[in-house]
């Protein structure tokens, strides 16, 4: 039997109806049983209603669940503003959320907003915030073992090594001749100073791993010979310094080294029992899930109970919860797709909610009013003098006495000062140990944010006094050698496949040989650095095997940048391309959220809102194709440039070449030269305003074009585009002005446009001031000339 429409909502409102009825007789009689006016629980017979309204929800705030997620809610706010403000500036963001903890903190929210400060962050209140926090070290210091490749340290351990513990042991050092004369005036009375003397050196010599791998995959070093000594120091250096930390927290909680013997030998016999018994059984695991592609709950949750036992039995013997977790995510499986899974799960979480709460944790204790005389700041410029110096002297001049250049020994001595979130780490842990005073925190604090900060600013002035190439002299040889190159610039890998065969047929026959750069940008700085190679591999897998189908050598370069457009343009200029290749970034094969047949569908505004919220959108509109990113491309490059508009590109065959300028005369030279290629190509010249018959140039061009093609090349006269016209067709040439005038004047023409490569022509910065200097050895061709 069908149901109609109207009984389904018939039925359905009789249930309503009965349900509220039942239920109405059902509270009437209940009411009858009550003992008690519950009105007189809450307030005075003469209490407004709303006023009942208003204390409730006053009560509900000041709750210590509420108050908690408020808090949550405010530190997130204004920690991932910092952190974009700073990624802005080119700042590691972990800076900016470091500064959003002690802005939430008493140095200024504290001192501008008193009752905002003391109602948000009331002492009551921080328990709670607190755990949170530790949790979220705990799990964070696992990813940050996870990093860890000891395979790769150990294939490293010659100049890697002596760089690593030089930059360890000058700066501690350094670090216990400070807290000699500053520890009379500052910690006398509160600790010992054989704690205080090496928690201070711990200080001077940690460097933040993290920060440092992510300053060094943005500034496109991570293949660089700089690039992995810094990586594997780094890496080195954490391994050492935790260690070194552990020993610390045991001889600062016993009092003495004699005493903390018994804590130093059971932290050996853990560790011993963590590497060589509870890592082969993981390695077992790892290599029956390294194949898939999601790990399920039960292992997830297996992994995490071994990081908390190894966090709360690390915690026990004395040398504090971080080192187990630390040593938890050493001993996970090595295997890139296992880690890069576990990471993917703790990560998110840890690094983007609970973190931000141990920012503010550090914010809170550092006052700033703490150094309120001119002595107390110059104490505080002393420690980051001496901080930056033992770095800069145990990095940058250990790595040129064992041989690296000026320019890679200076980089390194700043990279190895980034110091960070595993700093504050540190110094909280000695902060809670009651070793250091809340000035020399302070400091401390002051002298983590200025070492991280200086890094980015100081690499940029090394690298300008440093030059790595003479870019102008390169483009002599380049030219001198008839050296054609290309860049390619790829977002996925069947995209890279396409553009890869336009270069080939478009491009191949320029010069003397073709050199081809395919770059691949991950877009986002939040990449983690472990996935760095591998997001490498999976993005040039498929381009490389039809490079080598095709026949054409290519060099590949991955990076990682928030602002992929700038990046794109900064490879393409520093390394001399001719010609940048670049997709048009349209999808024009997706589908509508809503159907115009369906109820949403038919209301045509609503529907294109909803449409634009999903992201799903159907229309090609040529006006808006060529849009800001692209127009930097057009605008910012130091050659020639091509957009590559997909619509089902196949193959190249039937190709139309629009002349609409007289400046449009190049594109009869990439005509050419697909002919050249492509026994299988004709041309079909679409002059719209017969500049053939009007312009000299243009005319012997096509001739002598027509006169070597004879069969392949076809003259169409006309005066306007034709939509069905161009459907017939391929590919399509175009030039960028042409296009710019085209899409305001004939957009509805062009929206059939078969796949179109659009062309801005232009030559090279070097190339005018260069044209004489070069003995070239490349045939006259007129028609291959100045592309």
């Amino acid at each position: 039997m069908k149901n109609t429409p109207l009984k389904t909502w018939t039925v359905y409102t009789l249930m309503l109806f009965f349900f509220f009825l039942l239920s109405y007789f059902l509270i009437k009689k209940g009411e009858t049983l009550e003992t008690l006016n519950i009105l007189q629980l809450h307030s005075s017979p003469n209490t407004d209603s709303f006023q009942i309204f208003k204390t409730s929800i006053l009560h509900n705030i000041a709750e210590p669940g509420a108050m908690l997620l408020l808090q949550i809610i405010s530190i997130l706010i204004v920690s991932r503003l910092f952190g974009f403000l700073f990624k802005k500036i080119g700042q590691p963001t972990v800076i900016g959320e470091i500064l959003a903890g002690i802005v939430l903190g008493p140095s200024l929210l504290g001192i501008f907003y008193p009752e905002v400060f003391h109602f948000l962050f009331a002492a009551n209140s921080l328990g709670n915030l607190y755990i949170l926090s530790q949790i979220g070290l705990i799990l964070f210091m696992f990813t940050i073992g996870m990093d860890l490749n000891l395979g790769a340290i150990k294939g490293k351990m010659g100049v890697t090594f002596v760089i690593s513990h030089a930059s360890i042991v000058i700066p501690y050092f350094f670090g216990m001749i400070l807290a000699y004369f500053v520890y009379q005036e500052f910690a006398a009375g509160q600790t010992t100073y054989l704690s205080f003397a090496l928690f201070i050196g711990i200080s001077m010599s940690i460097t933040a791993f993290p920060v440092l791998a992510r300053i060094v995959q943005e500034k496109g070093l991570t293949k660089t010979p700089l690039g992995t000594l810094a990586i594997a120091s780094a890496a080195i250096n954490d391994v050492t310094a935790w260690c070194v930390l552990a020993a610390a927290i045991a001889i600062a909680n016993t009092g003495s080294f004699v005493s903390s013997l018994y804590t130093i030998g059971f932290s050996i016999a853990y560790v011993l029992v963590m590497m060589l018994v509870i890592r082969p059984f993981l390695k077992k695991i790892g290599e029956i899930y390294s194949n898939s592609e999601v790990l399920n709950k039960s292992i997830v949750a297996f992994l995490l109970l071994i990081l908390i036992i190894s966090s709360y039995l690390t915690d026990i013997i004395g040398i504090h919860a971080l080192f187990g977790a630390f040593l938890a995510g050493v001993i996970m499986p090595p295997l890139t797709n296992f880690r890069k899974m576990i990471i993917e799960k703790v990560e998110d979480v840890s690094v983007t909610l609970l973190l931000p709460l141990f920012f503010v944790f550090t914010g809170l204790r550092t006052e700033l009013g703490l150094l309120n005389t001119p002595y107390l700041w110059l104490i505080c410029v002393i420690f980051i003098l001496v901080a930056i110096s033992g770095k800069f002297i145990g990095g940058a001049f250990t790595a040129r006495i064992l041989g690296e250049s000026w320019k890679d020994s200076l980089s390194l001595g700043v990279l190895m000062n980034t110091r960070g979130l595993m700093e504050l780490i540190v110094l909280n842990i000695g902060y809670e140990m009651g070793i250091f005073p809340p000035p020399i925190f302070v400091m401390l604090v002051l002298m983590a944010l200025v070492t991280t900060f200086m890094t980015t600013p100081i690499l940029s002035l090394i690298n300008f006094l440093f030059p790595d190439k003479d870019i102008e002299k390169e483009y002599i040889i380049q030219q001198r050698e008839g050296i054609f190159k290309a860049m390619i610039s790829i977002g996925n890998p069947e995209n890279g496949k396409i553009l890869l065969d336009v270069a080939k047929t478009v491009l191949e026959g320029a010069k003397n040989s073709l050199a081809v750069t395919v770059l691949h940008i991950t877009p986002g700085t939040d990449t983690h650095p472990i996935y760095g190679e591998q997001y490498a591999q999976e993005g040039f897998k498929s381009v490389l095997y039809e490079a080598q189908s095709l026949n054409i050598p290519i060099d590949t370069e991955y990076k990682v940048a928030d602002n992929i457009e700038q990046e794109i343009v900064k490879s393409a200029n520093f390394n001399n391309s001719d010609f940048l290749l670049v997709g048009a970034g349209v999808s024009l094969s997706e589908t509508p959220f809503f159907k115009d047949s369906s109820s949403f569908g038919r209301i045509k505004w609503l529907n294109k809102i909803i449409n634009k919220i999903a992201k799903k959108q159907v229309y090609f509109y040529p006006g808006s194709l060529i849009k800001d990113k692209t127009r930097y491309f057009i605008e910012n490059s130091h050659c020639s440039v091509g957009v590559f508009v997909n619509r089902d590109f196949t193959v190249i065959s039937a190709t139309v070449v629009l002349l609409q300028l007289e400046s449009d005369v190049f594109l009869l030279r990439y005509a050419r030269r697909l002919l050249k290629n492509n026994s299988e190509v004709s041309i079909n010249i679409l002059d719209v305003n017969r500049l053939t018959e009007k312009n000299e140039i243009i005319r012997k061009s096509f001739q002598e074009l027509k006169t070597q093609y004879p069969n392949a090349v076809k003259l169409i006269k006309q005066t306007k585009i034709n939509s069905t016209v161009l459907t017939k067709y391929s590919f399509m040439l175009i030039s960028y002005q042409t296009w710019e005038i085209l899409s305001v004047s004939d957009k509805n023409e062009l929206e059939n446009i078969p796949s179109t490569l659009i062309i801005n022509k232009k030559e090279s910065r070097f190339h005018t001031g260069t044209r004489n200097k070069i003995v070239s050895n490349i045939p006259i061709d007129p028609v291959s000339e100045n592309i």
